[in-house]
């Protein structure tokens, strides 16, 4: 198919995506790069730097985003910003390092992004930030951010959001619980983990008692997303909020197990067991996604069984195993354990090898 002259011009900006080795960059860099973007992946890396294959048109920086400088910006067109402390777990532990990351390394990112010219700046945030509600909450509902990640992410998305002129389109996602296969794997997300369980244990533990609701997102639905905001008209995104979702991947926990379960005994060929655990947890939202369906058009694709299916699938064919990098919180502290022991023996450049 030939592309119009202006989608061909569209097609080569560049896209300076922070967080680019994570769970959900490494699934969106390459699709960024399929679409014919250029692209400059910023990342600490702390998985590792082999979930970013080399490619035409990327441009890797091994970099924190709390140094960055003018000088990364330059000749960026656009900006997605995903570099986070990613669950509340860890950023209940890692207090100061997530409102450092999740909001002022973002608000900083913004700012340097208008102040060096670039045009859009896409902010994915969470739907966690309206906090506990029996009501259906939309993005005009007031927010309760319950936790340090959250409130990072709140404070993030006001600050940004004030940024947004003619010139500086912003853009913040409410992602809902994202899910489904990633080169960078996370199994302490709710789908994720209980295929993991299910598939690996026959047996799936659900906590009591299961009528509390969560709102999921596919991985490839909320990175398509990404995109669709890159290429969108810039007064339908401009200095607006989006949560982002369906109805259809909306779940009460009880239910969610049992599709989980009955996915996986399927693939399996045998019967997998629920197990009930723990004291009631009563954390419950409910999430309506009227306003991106309307406003962009986009609906959400990949359903639960969908991506469980995709899980079982990369687990049996050997592209996907569950190592101390896929749970975050305790990868994270592995690091600090290691980062300890290596400087209290480290002298003159190394341990056994010195300089």
């Amino acid at each position: 198919m030939c592309l119009p002259p202006e989608t061909r011009e569209l097609r080569m900006k560049t896209v300076l995506v922070t967080g680019a080795g994570g769970y959900i960059g490494s699934v969106l860099t390459p699709k960024l790069l399929r679409s014919g973007y250029r692209l400059r992946a910023v990342d600490r890396f702390f998985f590792g730097r082999d979930k970013l294959a080399p490619a035409a048109g990327l441009e890797v920086l091994q970099e924190d985003t709390r140094r960055l400088t003018d000088e990364h910006f330059r000749g960026i067109d656009y900006v997605i910003d995903l570099a986070a402390i990613s669950n509340d777990p860890a950023g209940e532990l890692f207090g100061a390092a997530t409102e450092a990351i999740n909001c002022d390394a973002r608000v900083a990112t913004a700012e340097r992004a208008k102040r060096t010219g670039v045009k859009r700046y896409i902010l994915p945030s969470s739907c966690s930030i309206y906090g506990v509600t029996d009501d259906v909450v939309d993005e005009s509902s007031p927010t309760n951010p319950l936790t340090a990640y959250s409130r990072a992410n709140e404070k993030a998305e006001r600050a940004v959001l004030s940024l947004a002129d003619e010139s500086f389109v912003v853009t913040v996602m409410r992602q809902a619980t994202v899910f489904g296969y990633s080169p960078r794997m996370r199994f302490d997300l709710a789908i994720n983990g209980m295929t993991y369980g299910a598939w690996k244990g026959g047996k799936l533990p659900l906590m009591r008692d299961g009528s509390q609701y969560r709102p999921m997102v596919h991985i490839e639905d909320t990175t398509d997303v990404m995109l669709l905001l890159l290429e969108f008209e810039p007064d339908a995104v401009n200095g607006r909020v989006f949560n982002v979702g369906g109805d259809a991947c909306s779940f009460q926990i009880e239910r969610l197990g049992r599709m989980v379960a009955r996915v996986v005994s399927e693939i399996m060929g045998s019967t997998i067991q629920i197990e009930w655990y723990g004291d009631p947890d009563h954390r419950s939202y409910r999430v309506a996604f009227d306003k991106i369906e309307t406003a962009l058009g986009w609906k959400a694709r990949w359903s639960g069984e969908d991506g469980v299916r995709q899980i079982v699938d990369a687990l049996r064919d050997g592209r996907l195993e569950k190592g101390p990098e896929t749970i975050t919180l305790e990868w994270y502290r592995d690091l600090h354990h290691w980062h300890r022991i290596v400087r209290s023996v480290e002298m003159y450049g190394g341990i056994l090898d010195i300089e």
